[in-house]
Parts: C-alpha cells; structure tokens; sequence
C-alpha cells in the first residue's frame, strides 16, 4: 500500500482494489486505535483523518501494516429493496456497449445483490458493488448537465441511484421513486455502508408497484421570531446571507461533508466578541450588502472581511461602528454591511446566538448539498437567544490575517499530493511558478481558478476517493479549482495539492480578481508500506 500526503492530520492510504480498501477499513472498524478521528473508504483508497499530537506518522504506518492484508468481511447490513422503473435513456446503449440486449440489462441487474460499499458524491448517494460483473459500462464520455432524482445508473464496477437533481455521467438505465436522503428521516440516508441492495423491476414485479413518489420531506427550520425576544429584521441582502457554524462532523457515512464557515477563525472570533461559545452559529455575509433593523436589544460583534458598519438610531443619529469590537445596539437601530475592500466574507454574532433549528446536529448551510437552513432574505425576522448567566464579551479582536483585496497577489501553502505524480515535471512547475486568475465562477464549492493549463503525465480515470477543503484537483480542462467548505465528499479528478492548514481561512476570503501564487512546504513523497509476508 501507499501512503499519500494530504496535509498534516490526513493521509491517502492507496491499496489494490476496493475489496482490500473495505478489508481494511473493516480492520480499523473493529479494532480501532486512539488518534484517529476519521476514515473515508473509496473505490481503493481510504482518507485518514488523525490527531498527530496522539498519533504520529510512524505509530498509524504500524498500524495499518498490522491490520493490512485481512479477509473482507462478508456483507451483514440490512437488506433493502430498491423498485426501478428500467426506462433509462441509456439503456439500449448500454446494451449494445455489453452485447446483450436491454432486458438481459434488466434481469442482470435484478439479479444481482449488490453492497453499499462507501458513500460520497452527493448525500444519500451509494457507491454499490457486487453486482454482476457482465454489467461494468465506462461512464458517458461527456457527463450530463442534469440528472433527475432517482435515476439508477452503472459505471465501471458501481451501480448508484441519484438522491437529487445533479450533474452526473453514469449510464442511466431507470428511475426509483424512493427518497434516497431525507433530512426527517433517522438516518436521513436510505443506504448505509453495508447495506444489502437489491433491485427490483416494477413492470414485472406488481407487488412492488408504488401508488405514489416517495418524496423526501423538507426540513422543518422556520426563521421567525419568539414572542418577547430581541429579533433583527431583514431589510435587504447582497448575494445570499448564510447561518453558519463549524460545520457537522462525522457525517460521511451519509455522504455529508463538514461544509460550516469559509473563515472559521473569524467565525469563533465574532462569537468571542460577543461572549458566545466557539461555534456558535452566526451569520455569513459575502460581499456586504446586509441591513436590518434591531427589535429590542443586542450586542453584536462583526469579523472577517474588511467592510464599513453603518448604524442609524431610531432618532436619526447615524455613527461608524468598528469591526472586531463589540457593538451594542438599542431598539430601533438601523445597521448596515457595506462592500468590503479586502475579503470576501463577513461573520456577524449576536450575544445569546440566533434562534434556528439544526440540521444534523448543525446549523451550516452547505450549498452544494442544499443541506441546512435556508438562505436569508429580505422580510426575514431572526429570534435572538437569551444570553446565559456569566457570559464574558472580549473587548476587541485583533484579526488573524491581512484581508486579501481584488488585484493583489494572495500566496498559499501548499502540501504536494496526493496525486501530485499524476502530472508532468512541466505541469508541476506550473503550477507551482505561476499567478492563477481568481473567476466569478467561484463559490462556496470552491475557487474556480484560470491560468496556463496542467498537463497530466497518467490519463486513465481516476477511480473515486474522498477529498479535503483546500483540495487542489485538476479536472480535465486542466484549470485547478481550490474547494471550499462545501465540496464534494468524493471526486474523480486528479488532487495535485493541498492548502495548507493555516492558510484555510485565508483561502476562503480571497476576492474575485485577486491572483494566487502557490509555495509548496512540502515535496510529494508518497511512502510505502510492503504486504504481509505471507
């Protein structure tokens, strides 16, 4: 096996095939060690997440050659029984592709017992494995802009069902009317890892007919206002105001990622400035844009970008108020979020924290996974909890950085790998030697980056494994995109570097127009584990 370099904490653990991934995994599962925090399995890798002050480098290399190298565990989860309408599009292609014809698709497929093997892409969406092995098709040569939920699909060794309406490039050949992910649903996905799967045809099976679509259920969360508490009124919004938090850890068995704030430190800053705990949830304005007017009283605190806080009283007085300090304001009070310059991404706490359902234990808004509360508008009327007893407000805050501004040249630290081998000598050195354009079609997802394009040295497909924010991957136009918070559990593409730890938060504050420079601290040096002599 190889062990990838990620960043500090994270490795990429790369073995044969999925069967030794889960063998492994498995391994871990039952016989876990103190310091890791946690394991994403892919197609043939598994993302290790660590303490390295309880685990280091040296301790986990022991480890996983003790545990390398066992049986795969037969599958024992639950089994559940998926109806398909087979009237995929690409079914008479797919079809011809294997020599076989449509219904010889279809009865393959229901023939199969397939495993929910590991989970990513999307929440709800199931990698699943097993299946007959007459039905390995590649993925569509150009992938479709919009694939509708439900749609069962095969590529390579996988056959997965879509739980939303997404871009995809599997071959489609039905559709399901079960939910696949539903946030009111314990768990909110219908497959776990380990899951027994087995499909089951509609048209040939009546007793699996299903008188009406099994929808998921929208999430309960209603922004409003408790009778006698402080509130903010919404008046108007910049591009969309987001609660955020630090995120919903230990999620991926759903195929959730952490998601949470862009600039996590100026996060847990506004919520010091206020008395609150770190992760609180608070507001994430990008770009400025936000005013509201205050119901009752309340103590504010804005961080992260470098914007101008307005606030008009109820008797027509209007005064700057600072950022990184807290702010008290009376009834009335008229506040307003002009355009920063420099950041991207404001964070306003209020003392006590607002009043908003969580989601899977958090209140992010994961963008990409449209998980969370919704994005406020103009109208909204956000409750304001009380604060506890004895909470202490800091005076002031001094930021952790520079805020970076349009035109400047931001430089960030990068860790080489995991697929830094993926590339040519030229391409490397490209990467590393040259200023990328930051595009507006940057978002939350990540940092759409323009430049000279990065040549890969290895062509094949890149078979899925997880992937990190700050996570630099090479699509095959050859233009980087630098995720964010709300990226996919899983990718396809070739990572040719990492953001480095501290320079994260900087990463999530860089503005359209601006440039990046990339350092490398690191060389790639991938290290090798040898099997067990057997």
């Amino acid at each position: 096996m190889r062990i990838l370099p990620v960043r500090t904490g994270i490795v990429l653990v790369e073995l044969a095939d999925l069967a030794e991934a889960l063998a492994l995994y498995d391994a871990f599962e039952n016989h876990p060690i103190a310091g890791i925090r946690e394991i994403i399995p892919a197609a043939r890798t598994l993302l290790i997440s660590f303490d390295p002050t309880i685990l280091s480098e040296e301790a986990l290399d022991r480890a996983l050659a003790d545990r390398a190298g066992g049986d795969r565990k037969s599958a024992s989860g639950p089994l559940v029984e998926i109806p398909v309408r087979y009237d995929g599009e690409d079914l008479p292609e797919v079809a011809a592709v294997l020599g076989l014809t449509a219904d010889e698709v279809v009865r393959l497929h229901c023939e199969s017992e397939f495993v929910a093997a590991f989970t990513g892409f999307a929440p709800g969406f199931a990698y699943l494995s097993g299946g007959d092995p007459r039905l390995r098709v590649p993925r569509r040569t150009s992938p479709r802009i919009q694939v509708p939920a439900g749609a069962v699909g095969l590529a390579g060794e996988f056959s997965g069902i879509y739980p939303k309406a997404s871009p995809g490039g599997w071959q489609l050949i039905g559709t399901t009317p079960l939910a696949m992910f539903d946030i009111n649903r314990e768990p909110a996905s219908l497959l776990q890892p380990g899951s027994r799967v087995r499909f089951r045809n509609l048209s040939a099976d009546k007793a699996y007919e299903v008188v009406s679509p099994l929808k998921a259920s929208a999430p309960a969360a209603k922004v409003g206002a408790d009778q006698g508490a402080a509130a903010m009124e919404i008046l108007s919004v910049g591009l969309p105001v987001l609660f955020q938090d630090l995120g919903r850890s230990g999620q991926a068995s759903q195929g959730v990622s952490v998601s949470g704030a862009l600039d996590r430190g100026s996060l847990k800053a506004s919520n010091r400035l206020v008395g609150n705990v770190l992760d609180a949830v608070a507001l994430e304005v990008t770009l400025g844009g936000l005013r509201f007017r205050m119901h009752g009283r309340a103590v504010i605190g804005v961080t992260g970008a470098t914007t101008t806080i307005t606030v008009t009283g109820a008797d027509g007085r209007h005064f700057s108020a600072p950022i990184n300090q807290a702010i008290a304001l009376d009834d009335g009070d008229l506040v307003t979020l002009s355009s920063p310059v420099g950041g991207m991404r404001s964070y306003l706490a209020v003392r006590g924290g607002f009043q908003v359902a969580p989601v899977l234990g958090s209140a992010a808004t994961d963008t990409l996974a449209q998980i969370g509360p919704a994005a406020i508008g103009a109208g909204a009327l956000i409750s304001i909890r009380r604060a506890p007893t004895g909470s202490i407000v800091a005076p002031d805050m001094l930021p952790a950085f520079d805020m970076p501004r349009t035109g400047q040249t931001v430089m960030l630290d990068v860790v080489m790998g995991p697929r830094t081998d993926w590339f040519t000598e030229q391409a490397v050195d490209r990467f590393l030697s040259q200023e990328w354009s930051v595009t507006p079609q940057s978002s939350r997802v990540g940092i759409r980056l323009s430049g000279d394009a990065l040549e890969r040295s290895i062509t094949s497909e890149l078979p899925s494994e997880a992937t990190v924010r700050g996570a630099l991957q090479v699509p095959a136009s050859g233009q980087p995109v630098l995720f964010l918070a709300d990226h996919p559990l899983t990718g396809g593409y070739p990572v040719i570097a990492n953001v480095a730890g501290h320079h994260l938060d900087l990463a999530g504050q860089v503005p359209v127009g601006a440039t990046i420079r990339f350092n490398a601290i690191s060389r790639f040096a991938p290290r090798i584990i040898p099997g067990k002599q057997t």
